[in-house]
């Protein structure tokens, strides 16, 4: 059927009371009507493990651009009762239909804001999440302007200093955007980065998401913090190592000086020079110049 910006289709899973949601023909969550927690695509149980190990314990504040069924934020409601959400998309009467077929919670445990995710992530207070996810897509590529160091300085100044921002990247080999989004958020200034993956997505060998995770710049204020304060290095995590090789499809965290030679001497993308007579791009003019012949 019609949304705002394309189309949505809901395909029944004949072995359980669940769909998988198509938007513009591509699947983009998996909604279990009886079971919240659980996550069926693969990336989603990526970050899911990422959230369970390392973001503060108990109810979060959870920003999650790109929001489609909502599976992930149905994911942290079911296991962190007591968070408050906001889901960000363009197509307004898809989150209409969102709220209205899978019964999501309302504001404040989840708000539900259409718009440019750069444009809305602009207008949240500084330190007001725990988790910002970015999980946007026109067609099968994120739009340009979400994957640059300023959209990367806008996710720190939202996030409280211990927060955790995750990137689903989606690629193919020889995984140049994978390699440049690493660059990006280490020019950003993320003191803690990782790259998740199944191994064959890894060594570039099929196309596949890669979920980043990073940590914002430590606040100079904060130079002192203890060291039994600080957060486990996500490279140095061995428990999300382990939840990572346990999940049904095995995955594997890059990080350090893996890390480092996997972007190489990539370059990081930054915002173009603002041109006063150009209209700031969305999700919907990237989708547009997607489709061009």
């Amino acid at each position: 059927m019609p949304t705002t910006t394309g189309t949505v289709e809901l395909v029944p899973d004949p072995d359980r009371n669940a769909v998988t949601v198509h938007v513009n023909g591509v699947p983009s969550s998996y909604v279990d009507l009886d079971d919240p927690g659980l996550l069926t695509f693969e990336y989603m149980q990526q970050m899911a493990a990422v959230i369970d190990g390392s973001a503060p314990p108990g109810p979060l504040r959870a920003v999650h651009l790109g929001a489609a069924g909502c599976s992930l934020p149905r994911w942290v409601e079911h296991s962190r009762p007591g968070s408050t959400q906001t889901a960000v998309d363009l197509d307004t009467e898809l989150l209409e239909r969102a709220r209205e077929w899978f019964d999501l919670p309302r504001a404040p445990r989840l708000r539900l804001r259409p718009g440019d995710a750069r444009a809305v992530l602009a207008t949240l207070r500084d330190g007001s999440a725990d988790v910002v996810v970015r999980d946007v897509f026109a067609g099968d590529r994120t739009p340009d302007h979400l994957t640059t160091t300023g959209m990367a300085h806008e996710v720190w100044r939202v996030l409280t200093p211990d927060g955790l921002y995750l990137v689903n990247c989606a690629d193919r080999p020889p995984l140049a955007l994978a390699r440049a989004e690493v660059a990006t958020l280490r020019a950003a200034g993320a003191r803690d980065v990782v790259m998740i993956a199944e191994p064959a997505v890894l060594r570039g060998r099929r196309y596949g998401n890669l979920v980043l995770a990073a940590r914002p710049p430590r606040p100079p204020d904060d130079d002192g913090q203890r060291a039994d304060d600080a957060p486990v290095p996500l490279a140095d995590d061995a428990a999300l190592a382990r939840a990572l090789r346990t999940l049904a499809v095995p995955a594997r965290a890059l990080g350090g000086a893996e890390l480092t030679a996997f972007a190489g001497t990539t370059p990081p993308r930054h915002d173009e020079p603002a041109d006063p007579a150009t209209p700031p791009p969305t999700e919907a003019t990237a989708a547009a110049d997607t489709a061009a012949p």
